[in-house]
């Protein structure tokens, strides 16, 4: 391995853009998030995200605003929508071979942190789907391995760049899930500082106000957005993103938000949160807690991991892609309990070491041609259950007849998924009288609803498609 980086990138880009747009838009996510995209290059509003024709202030725009750009650039398609996140991850993986370097691992264990990375499941599928949840990851990833080079005990030179690199990182983070960027790597710098505290048994305030100074800095950005929202919406809207997306989603108050799982719901999805690598991650983080009094790299990986874990499990709504900002730290523990495995096979078993290079090489090669076949083959053949396109082309059929087509009720996936194929918006209804006298108004007029069971009036059905096994019904009078 004489060029490890440009090995790296090629292998990276393949994983993450090979047959990125080969299949439609699947799951509630990309269908949601590529539709507010799509209301917002067409409406040209930069500021106020809208679903439904209403403000949807979940969280603050950077994916979306990336989302729009790539989609004036080149054109509504499902390729375009995802390319924020395929960079985000592409970054990431680079970032942090480049940064263990930077810390003085080796250079076979930095390529194989970062391809361990690239290579776990929950990281490539997340990597190529439309959301915020790989910004947000590259945001944490960066803020945290700069606050790292900024406070390591072996750094030479000025720390500028590093604390730079931070508030970038914090950017990122913050303007990409809010609160909860603030708080992802937050908690960890908060539990690591206190540890050394404890260890060294003496108090460093400049490595408390340094990460804080420089975090005021990095809210800049999104208090410029809030500013506008502000205007825009006055404080109600302010508090939307700030208290009741944040705030309540972690204390339960905010039941509309969904995903509430039980406290051990993490606990449960370990066996399956860092695949094909758990094994890995999980000796990692058990056989290096004994050098972590001694050893502050040991001791901040394991934190990140840890402390992040701790704070998600905590939250009342949780979700497994909430887990893809440890994925960074479960990479390096992963990496160097495998030196520490070769290490000992090199000891006690010098006939299957020399052989090592060629079975790692192997591992990684089968893994990446799976993730390949998966990006080419399964991906599409997943669109007859999973595509919106089929039923937005009965819609488009029935319009070219000349009928009208209105939605009833939408959930967030059709509405998403109509205003991103369609390139335009269909109009909404929310009562059933509303309903009905639309239906009456004109023979032909068509509604679209996932439900026919609430109605209290009987309706026509004139056909009925599914998308994961949600059904909607096209109905007349």
């Amino acid at each position: 391995m004489t060029r490890p980086a440009p090995l790296l990138l090629l292998l990276a880009g393949l994983l993450f853009f090979f047959a990125l747009g080969n299949h439609e838009l699947q799951g509630s996510t990309e269908a949601r998030v590529a539709g507010i995209a799509m209301a917002m290059h067409l409406d040209n509003d930069w500021v106020v995200p809208q679903l439904f024709r209403e403000p949807f202030l979940e969280k603050p725009p950077l994916s979306l605003w990336l989302d729009a750009g790539a989609i004036r650039l080149f054109g509504a398609s499902p390729w375009a929508v995802r390319l924020a996140s395929a960079f985000a991850g592409l970054f990431s993986v680079m970032l942090l071979y480049a940064m263990l370097r930077r810390f003085g691992r080796p250079q076979t264990l930095a390529f194989s942190a970062a391809l361990i990375l690239a290579t776990m499941a929950s990281y490539w599928s997340n990597v190529r789907g439309v959301g915020e949840d790989s910004l947000l990851t590259l945001g944490v990833t960066t803020a945290l391995l700069a606050f790292y080079q900024a406070v390591r005990p072996e750094r030479q030179g000025s720390a500028t760049g590093a604390w730079a690199l931070f508030t970038a990182g914090m950017v990122i983070a913050t303007l990409s899930k809010g609160v909860l960027g603030l708080a992802m790597p937050g908690v960890v710098i908060f539990v690591y500082l206190a540890s050394t505290t404890l260890l060294d048994k003496r108090l460093r305030l400049g490595d408390w106000l340094k990460p804080a100074a420089f975090t005021l800095l990095a809210l800049i950005p999104l208090l410029i957005w809030l500013m506008f929202l502000f205007q825009r919406g006055g404080l109600q809207a302010v508090g939307e993103v700030l208290w009741t997306n944040s705030v309540g989603r972690f204390s339960g108050e905010f039941v509309e938000a969904g995903h509430y799982e039980p406290f051990y719901y993490y606990l449960l999805k370990l066996p399956e949160a860092f695949l094909p690598w758990n094994i890995l991650v999980y000796l990692g983080l058990w056989h290096l807690r004994k050098s972590l009094a001694r050893n502050r790299y040991h001791l901040f990986f394991s934190v990140w991991l840890v402390a992040q874990f701790t704070l998600l499990t905590l939250a009342s709504s949780k979700r497994t892609v909430y887990l893809m900002a440890l994925t960074p730290a479960a990479a390096v523990l992963a990496a160097e309990y495998a030196r520490v495995l070769l290490a000992w096979l090199q000891a006690h078993k010098p006939a299957l070491y020399k052989h090592h290079k060629r079975v790692i090489g192997s591992v990684f090669a089968v893994a990446v041609a799976c993730y390949l076949t998966a990006a080419f083959w399964f991906a599409p053949k997943a669109d007859v259950r999973h595509s919106f396109v089929p039923l937005i082309s009965q819609i488009q059929a029935l319009q070219a007849e000349g009928r009208d087509v209105v939605l009833f009720q939408p959930n967030e996936r059709i509405a998403g998924a109509g205003v991103f194929y369609m390139q335009g918006y269909l109009k909404i209804l929310q009562t059933e009288a509303q309903l009905h006298s639309y239906l009456a108004a004109r023979p032909g007029n068509v509604a679209l609803l996932d439900h026919t069971d609430r109605l209290s009036t009987q309706v026509k059905v004139i056909k009925e498609m599914a998308v994961n096994r949600q059904p909607y019904y096209f109905i007349e009078q």
